[in-house]
């Protein structure tokens, strides 16, 4: 089951480094949130920052992953390097993303994608 979510976590962050709204829409409960640094926000409010390229990713880098499974819920913690262009500027943060999946139908679905910063 680990390998199952982690290729469900590769397949979104796949879709995320190119903007692939409907990738990533594929892949996450219409319910999701998102935790970035300054904002919390659902799947909607989300996807507009992709398609108004508000973010513009360039390069993601996963370091790690790692997975853990209780029951019908699986925890991946990814460490990673994003780059994006944001209003125009590049940069790059370190981040610890906790993403959380459920299954549902038989599938795992994400319903919460929490960005950490990593300052070391």
């Amino acid at each position: 089951m680990k390998e199952k979510v982690l290729a469900c976590s590769k397949a979104f962050w796949t879709a995320l480094e190119e903007a692939d709204v409907d990738g990533m829409r594929a892949i996450a409960d219409p319910r999701c949130m998102f935790v970035h640094i300054g904002v919390t926000c659902g799947m909607d409010e989300e996807m507009r920052c992709f398609t108004d390229k508000i973010f513009v990713p360039t390069k993601i880098v996963l370091n790690s992953q790692q997975a853990q499974i209780f029951g019908d819920m699986a925890i991946v913690i990814t460490d990673c390097h994003y780059s994006l262009l944001l209003g125009g500027q590049e940069t790059t943060h370190h981040f610890a993303v906790t993403e959380v999946y459920t299954v549902e139908e038989g599938e795992y679905k994400l319903v919460q994608f929490s960005f950490t910063a990593l300052v070391y």
